[in-house]
């Protein structure tokens, strides 16, 4: 399979597991304050719906062209290692980029759950990463 479109598909499967994930944290009511797809919304006029899409583009598109790009075709490469740096990196991303822009300080650490937020989300993206990095594998060497 391209390595652009093994890509894609993967960062949508590991969108879907983050998105599990997310979602079963607030099923059990932890940490009510991080709730990514308000946090999106009100960046982008208050629209909910607008905010799926982003978070799944973002997942997909961005995570996944990143995953084509760094890790290729080259079979000697340890996808899962490369998922999860890229996953990590996007973690760094969101914690001195986005938090702030949003109102939540460096890290997240204004936000009411503090030091969690930073703890959980790192959590999050390493697991969004192995995923991204193992499914990748299995797409693009698919025949």
């Amino acid at each position: 399979m391209n390595k652009y479109m093994a890509g894609i598909i993967a960062g949508f499967i590991a969108t879907i597991i983050m998105t599990i994930l997310l979602m079963l944290k607030s099923i059990m009511g932890l940490m009510s304050d991080l709730d990514i797809i308000a946090m999106l919304a009100s960046m982008m006029g208050d629209s909910r719906v607008l905010a799926w899409i982003a978070h799944f583009m973002i997942g997909s598109i961005g995570y996944g062209l990143a995953m084509a790009v760094v890790a290729g075709a080259d079979r000697s490469k340890n996808f899962t290692l490369v998922g999860a740096v890229i996953g990590a990196a996007g973690w760094l991303m969101m914690m001195i980029a986005l938090m702030p822009m949003m109102g939540n300080g460096l890290f997240g650490l204004a936000m009411p759950s503090s030091i969690m937020i930073p703890i959980a989300t790192l959590m999050l993206h390493l697991i969004f990463g192995v995923v991204l990095g193992k499914a990748y594998a299995k797409l693009v060497f698919k025949h």
